[in-house]
């Protein structure tokens, strides 16, 4: 379970450091080629495309990219558009900014882009995504719920993300919005899938082994619910507060890593 159907993903908290050492997206640029690294940002997913768009691109020439192309992808046509198709193809690197990820899916999902991409990651073109960019990565992903109740079976919504992760839901912003009863309730629903929450300027960085590692300044959350004793998650009404026992919970610092096929944290070799 866990693996990539391809390269590389960098699936980042949202809110990583723009201003500083800006660790993750140079870690961005390096795994898709340092100087040589061609990047496509997609913008999709936020309400503000042109000034998002503008501080990546700049940020990513600063740091050493060849050449970084923002895709103003915001329907459906502009997702069959062959100029933009073509950019995906040429691309070492895709980066996929925050916004609404329901934007990503509904206007990306089944198009000659979303075709692209799929290609281009299975070529191991690294695909990096923060806050709502981070949410698709998994083929089941978190749309919307509370941060703050109780958990209970009607407290969120998912539906169906970009499957480049399988058999993982990941939440984003996770300490900073407090949303660990949403995971607890997603990985409820099905305890086979493990539930991921990031941190704010923090990253996981997935290998196509199922093998990741975290960095930045803050934590990863593993739920792991697949030895739960009992739940009441089928008979409980939509807002009984939910039972669970006997969930595993790691929190993972920079320096740790975690095999998703053994369910297993680990200590990395680097910090």
């Amino acid at each position: 379970m866990g693996e990539s159907s391809g390269g590389n993903l960098l699936i980042i908290g949202g809110n990583e450091d723009k201003q500083g050492e800006c660790i993750i997206l140079r870690k961005f640029i390096a795994m898709a080629g340092g100087r040589e690294a061609r990047i496509a940002v997609v913008t999709t997913a936020t309400e503000f495309p042109r000034e998002v768009g503008d501080e990546y691109r700049s940020l990513f020439t600063e740091f050493g990219a060849e050449s970084s192309n923002i895709l103003f992808i915001a329907n459906r046509e502009a997702a069959n558009d062959r100029h933009n198709i073509s950019e995906i193809e040429q691309s070492s690197g895709i980066f996929f900014t925050g916004g609404d990820q329901l934007r990503l899916t509904s206007i990306l999902g089944g198009s000659g882009v979303d075709a692209a991409i799929r290609r281009a990651f299975r070529r191991s073109t690294i695909i990096a995504g923060t806050s709502a960019g981070a949410s698709v990565m998994s083929d089941t992903m978190i749309v919307d719920g509370s941060s703050s109740d109780t958990p209970t079976k009607s407290m969120l919504s998912m539906a169906h993300g970009m499957g480049l992760l399988e058999e993982v839901v990941i939440d984003q912003h996770f300490a900073q919005r407090g949303r660990i009863n949403r995971l607890l309730a997603a990985v409820a629903q099905n305890p086979h899938i493990l539930g991921v929450g990031i941190d704010e300027d923090t990253a996981l960085i997935v290998a196509p082994d199922g093998m990741f590692e975290i960095v930045g300044s803050q934590t990863v959350t593993i739920v792991d619910g697949k030895a739960i004793i009992q739940t009441n998650i089928s008979e409980s009404k939509p807002f009984d507060p939910l039972a669970l026992t006997n969930v595993i919970l790691h929190i993972l610092p920079s320096g740790f890593g975690y095999d998703l096929k053994r369910r297993m944290p680990y200590i990395s070799k680097t910090k």
